[in-house]
């Protein structure tokens, strides 16, 4: 697969990356049908690039199966509208037993988790990478960075070995950090995804990013695309008003550790009558005097 581009795919990262919710119903089980309307919601927005299995999709609360639904359900949606970025991870089978799946559907990229395990070496990073990406040799392969321990040399390791690693969703809450870990790496080499959202967008966007991952875009998806339009054409001022704009809305999210980074979105869609705001443990639901300023923030982008 020496020979290949993957310029689409490296086209579809370099754009708002949309991380869907997953919709639960009264039972604790996937609402297949709200999944399926928020996702043409996206895709009708002008969303075209998405990523079933992504945090704000609850990767790690989900089933086995459930994983293979929401990744199911985005490429079926998406058809040729969009690119299906799928996230993987866990154990190095189940990751790879995942990309296969995602191949086999259709999809044209997949995201790898950061590994979840109190010990990684850079080498067993590499290594980790590496066993996912030469499993699906036809498809793009975009690590998941968000340890700042790791030096930018391993990335270029690891794409020493792995040309169909074309992207990164770099999520280390430092722009300096950032700009010299893109340059060690290879600035050139790789799509560059902001990988913290709208309130990084702006400043990974003047270190080198071309793309930016979005929560938000499940409530409001006119508004990241605004922003990148900004960023695109270098008027940052421009980007500062719709960061404006969310900046509360994402404050709230990011609060105790982000810990509500998936209930206030699920609360904003709830108050439009989108979805349940149920997330799952160890998430939890805002407490009622949250509620009423998301569904105000929410409803006031409606207009």
């Amino acid at each position: 697969m020496s020979g290949v581009t993957f310029a689409d795919q490296r086209a579809a990262l370099a754009d708002v990356v949309a991380i869907p919710v997953t919709p639960f119903a009264a039972d604790g089980s996937v609402d297949r049908d709200a999944l399926r309307r928020l996702l043409r919601r996206l895709l009708d927005g002008g969303i075209r690039t998405l990523t079933p299995g992504g945090n704000t999709g609850e990767f790690y609360a989900l089933t086995p199966e459930e994983r293979r639904l929401v990744t199911e359900s985005a490429v079926r949606e998406a058809g040729d509208r969009a690119t299906v970025l799928a996230g993987v991870g866990h154990d190095v089978p189940t990751a790879v037993a995942s990309a296969r799946h995602a191949r086999g559907l259709g999809a044209r990229m997949v995201m790898v988790h950061q590994p979840v395990h109190p010990y990684v070496s850079g080498a067993g990073w590499v290594d980790y990478h590496r066993a996912v990406a030469e499993a699906v040799p036809e498809l793009g392969v975009v690590p998941y960075v968000r340890d700042a321990r790791l030096p930018g040399n391993r990335l270029a390791e690891l794409a020493g070995h792995c040309p169909n690693v074309i992207g990164v969703k770099y999520a280390v809450p430092d722009a300096a950090r950032f700009a010299a870990f893109a340059r060690d790496a290879g600035l050139d080499r790789f799509v560059w995804v902001a990988g913290l959202a709208e309130p990084y967008a702006p400043s990974y966007f003047s270190a080198g990013a071309t793309g930016f991952t979005s929560g938000l875009v499940n409530v409001a998806p006119d508004l990241p695309l605004t922003m990148l339009a900004a960023l695109r054409r270098g008027d940052y001022p421009a980007a500062m008003t719709v960061w404006e704009r969310i900046r509360r809305f994402e404050e709230l999210r990011a609060a105790h550790g982000s810990a509500d980074n998936v209930t206030v979105v699920k609360e904003a869609l709830a108050s439009l009558g989108l979805c349940r705001r149920d997330v799952r443990p160890p998430g939890g639901t805002l407490p009622e005097e949250k509620r009423a300023e998301v569904a105000a923030i929410a409803g006031g982008w409606q207009r």
